[in-house]
Parts: structure tokens; sequence; C-alpha cells
């Protein structure tokens, strides 16, 4: 057997440098600059998902109804989606079809509503109770959870959009049809409208200018961030999204003639600015910890319903609540 000497072995030793031929210096890796410019993808199913949206709130009544509920149907699929990746097992057949009860009830009757929705969250312990696996804790609370966050919280919208409509006109515009596209802006057409549909205009623009302002100004200048739960979120598009909010609400009760224009304005920008960072950070937060990107990929640029919802879950309850509570108190 051949005996090797211990010194035989070769060693990987990085090369001596010699003074007359220097190692060149490897720069760093020089990596493409980020395409910040917005993909047509997403501007392309953006428009339409705006002109959907305003096409539902001007026409109104069940129409409406029905648009928000296909809206709900497909999120609530999401979030259950988002809610198996842990490993739990939520009623979810019955908290879809619970969640279009309550839409069906707000529109028929907001003040069942209140009603409906304990008996719904019974039904769903119930039903859980009664599995052929016991159900956990996770299992009841994510299931109540979704029949809350995309079921109850939605249906403030169709409360929203009703405020001053009878029960008789679900026609579109309450019942009023503009004579021509500019019709509709004269002073004295526009104030008959109901307060319903002007509001929830206004609130939709409001969350239009921060999502957008927030996410152009977040891209192209944003560097501090803002959360570690979403980490493309910087603090700069979140105080620019608000900043948008605020102004939109501004000229909005300026035009509307709300009471104390500059006040209402001023609180009712902040509040959907606010609203629409939380529901993002929430959607983004319950992502994080299904360790997915994108809730879904229905929406071609945005991902999801929920992707491209969340800004609306929070806001409509403290839009009605603000507009039923406390503007009566302002307009005194």
């Amino acid at each position: 057997m051949r005996m090797e000497s211990r010194g035989s072995k070769r060693e990987n030793k990085p090369p001596v440098p010699n003074p007359q031929y220097p190692i060149p210096i490897t720069p760093y890796p020089q990596y493409p600059t980020p395409n910040t410019s917005m993909p047509w993808s997403r501007i392309i199913s953006g428009i339409v998902a705006i002109a959907l949206a305003l096409v539902a709130v001007l026409l109104g009544g069940w129409y409406f109804t029905i648009m928000l509920a296909i809206v709900v149907f497909l999120g609530q699929q999401e979030y259950f989606d988002l809610v198996r990746t842990r490993g739990i097992l939520p009623a979810a057949k019955t908290t879809l079809f619970l969640s279009q009860v309550l839409l069906v009830t707000c529109t028929v009757d907001s003040n069942l509503v209140d009603a409906v929705m304990p008996i719904a969250g019974t039904f769903i312990c119930f039903y859980l109770l009664f599995q052929p696996k016991m159900a956990t804790i996770a299992d009841v609370s994510a299931s109540i959870m979704g029949l809350f966050y995309v079921g109850y919280l939605p249906s403030y919208w169709v409360r929203l959009r009703s405020i001053g409509t009878t029960a008789i006109s679900n026609l579109p515009l309450g019942g009023y049809w503009p004579g021509s596209l500019t019709d509709i802006l004269e002073e004295r057409n526009f104030a008959s409208l109901p307060q319903g549909l002007k509001i929830t205009v206004l609130t939709f623009l409001c969350i239009w200018a921060a999502d957008i302002g927030a996410y152009t100004i977040g891209k192209f200048f944003g560097k501090t961030r803002l959360s570690d739960i979403s980490p493309k979120k910087t603090v700069e598009g979140a105080v620019f999204g608000i900043s948008a909010s605020l102004a939109v609400a501004l000229a909005g009760a300026y035009y509307l003639h709300l009471p104390k224009f500059l006040l209402t304005g001023t609180i009712l920008g902040l509040l959907i600015g606010l609203a629409s960072l939380l529901g993002d950070l929430t959607e983004s937060m319950l992502k994080r910890d299904a360790g997915v990107k994108d809730s879904g990929q229905l929406i071609p640029g945005h991902g999801g319903i929920l992707d491209r919802t969340d800004s609306y879950i929070f806001t409509a309850p403290l839009v009605y609540y603000f507009v039923t509570l406390i503007l009566p108190l302002l307009s005194q």
C-alpha cells in the first residue's frame, strides 16, 4: 500500500499576492435598477374595478347589494384559504351563507342586522359543535372572525348607501335620472340626491386617493419602512396617502355643503385615511401569518379580492357612525 506523506495532499490555500502583479479588486455586483413603472395590468384592472364600483354605488338598492355580495363571497373564500394554511378547519360554507343573509337583511331592514349577527354566530358554533371531528378554539375563532371581518363589517356599506333613501326608491340614483352627464353636477339637482349616495361616493374617492397616493409616493420616494408586517409600505407613502384623503374630504365637504366643512372634512379625511391604512395592514398581517404574498390571483396586478378591498373593510362602519352620530352634533 502506497503511503502518502502528511504534506503531500494539496491544500486549497489562497494564492499569495505578488506585488508586481496585484490581484484586481472585484467590485460589488451591480443589481439592475428596479422597475418603478406601474404595470399596465394593474392600471387597467384598477380602472375596471373603479368603474364597476361607481356603477354599483350610483345604482344603489339591490344592484349595490348584489355587487357587494359577490365581493364578500370571493373575499371570504380567500380569507378561509389563508386560514387553512395554518391547519385550521373553519365552518366556511356556513359562514359564507350567513354572510349573504346579513347583506340581504341589511338591504331589507338594516335594523335587523344587529339581531342577525349574534344568531349567525350562535349557528356557526352549533354547526362546529356537531362535526365528526371535535372543533378547536382556532376553528371557532377563525369562523367567527370570517363572519365579522368579511361579512358584518362590509355590510355597513349597504347601510351607508341607504341613508336618506326611502324603502320604495331603490331605483338608480334614488329615483332620479340626470338629463345629461353635466346635469347631475348642477347644485339644484345634486342636492336632491340621497345623502347616502353622496357620502358613499365621497368615501370611495377618499379611499382611492389614499391608496393611489400611498402606492405612488411609497414606490418612488419611500425610504422609511412603516411596519415589519408589510415591508413595502413606507412612512412617506402612508403620510401622503392620509394627506390625499384629507384633501379630497375637504373638497367634498365644501362641495356637499356639510356643516362646518373645514372641521367635518378634516375629521372625515383623517378617519378614512387611517381606516384605509389599518385595513391594509390587517390584511397584510393575515397574509404574513399564512406565509403568502397575495390573498389570491383574481385581479391582474393587484392579487386577490382582499388585496384590492382591504382598505374598505374598516372604513364603512366608521364613516356610517360619523354621519349618523357625529355629523348631527356638528350641525347644531
